[in-house]
């Protein structure tokens, strides 16, 4: 049997599944406000045309999504720019909230 080798880089304009999981796998997609924080900046992403979106499903704790990066975000990939601004976004909630959660 032939080993597999995984790739870690995507190329823009092939189609790819993703697979993004939350720390710890906290499931911070339970609360529809953070979901909806995907879709929307998929749909932005989308409408300047620097992604295809084929698939998506929002799990509470992990998301999959087969799409392709058509072009650079400035100096960042698509995906780059997505994890960012959700990384950034979910932890911004949390410390204004106050919620306690073990990282």
């Amino acid at each position: 049997m032939a080993t597999q080798i995984r790739k870690s880089h995507t190329s823009l304009n092939d189609i790819y599944f993703l697979t993004a999981t939350i720390h710890k796998w906290l499931p911070l997609l339970e609360e529809n406000n953070n979901k909806q924080l995907i879709v929307d900046f998929l749909k932005k992403l989308s409408d300047d045309k620097l992604i295809t979106v084929y698939a998506f499903v929002l799990m509470p704790n992990h998301m999959h999504l087969i799409w392709s990066q058509n072009k650079m975000n400035g100096k960042e990939t698509p995906q780059g720019s997505l994890l960012k601004y959700t990384a950034h976004t979910f932890f911004e909630t949390i410390k204004s909230s106050k919620q306690i959660i073990s990282l």
